[in-house]
């Protein structure tokens, strides 16, 4: 099959697919006599499986460390279980700060009780002053979970 009817088939976009190629989690497909890339099942299964890891918010590079698990099926999953309960703590740690994250806005948005001019505006004027390591309601990039407002309209999901 073309990349447009794996990306089809897999949900994704063609984007996506290249990206997973360049990253060395989608296998180089064959050629075929036009040179457009052929890809076959094993692709798709590739495809869904990394797709299904990033759907749990999982790394390249745990997603790369899975797959290559993968290849020795004979072997026990205890490799498996610690990459997962890796990542378990690691979405427990961002649940925590995601939480914090919460209190902080909370605290700046109980800051105004009526509607003001925006020059008054005890919001903007907190967001307006300098950053304070006391201050309730300042978040700094230690404590900030990136990638939490992204829509993901990267093609990389």
């Amino acid at each position: 099959m073309k990349i447009g009817d794996l990306a089809k088939r897999a949900g994704c976009t063609v984007e996506t697919i290249r990206y997973y190629e360049r990253e060395g989690l989608l296998p180089k497909p064959e050629r075929g006599a036009n040179n457009y890339r052929l890809y076959d099942s094993s692709h798709l299964r590739a495809l869904c499986f990394i797709r299904n890891c990033r759907a749990f918010e999982m790394t390249l590079e745990e997603i790369k460390i899975l797959m290559n698990l993968k290849l020795d099926p004979g072997k026990d999953c205890s490799e498996v279980n610690r990459i997962l309960e890796e990542h378990i703590d690691h979405v427990t740690s961002r649940i925590s700060m995601l939480e914090g994250l919460k209190d902080q806005l909370t605290s700046l948005r109980n800051l105004c009780h009526r509607i003001k001019p925006r020059k008054e505006c005890a919001i903007l004027l907190e967001l307006d002053g300098p950053l304070g390591n006391d201050s309730a309601t300042r978040n700094d990039a230690a404590t900030h979970v990136h990638g939490t407002h992204c829509s993901h309209t990267t093609g990389t999901t």
